[in-house]
């Protein structure tokens, strides 16, 4: 039996360093960017390439069929709704 490439391990330590750079950023943006929209913006956008890459490599939803991928998927016009909420809460000040 041959090991497809498919199926391969994926490479967590590589994911994990980049999560932890991300997590850098995030902490970072948070204390130079004084626009508070521009760093919620940025902050919302680092946190779901962190999400994503979780998702995808923790979760194993990248070497999933893409049937299953639906039913991740299914969350996110509601993360978006959140997402513009909290947006337009933060321009109204």
């Amino acid at each position: 039996m041959e090991v497809d490439e498919k199926k391969a391990h994926p490479p967590y330590m590589l994911i994990w360093g980049v999560l932890a750079v991300l997590m850098l950023g995030k902490v970072l943006i948070s204390m130079l960017i004084g626009l508070k929209w521009l760093a919620v913006l940025l902050l919302v956008i680092v946190s779901f390439t962190s999400a994503l890459l979780v998702a995808f490599y923790y979760m194993h939803l990248r070497f999933e069929p893409k049937k299953l991928w639906l039913l991740a998927a299914v969350p996110i016009p509601l993360i978006l709704i959140f997402i513009f909420t909290v947006m337009q809460e933060f321009t109204q000040r």
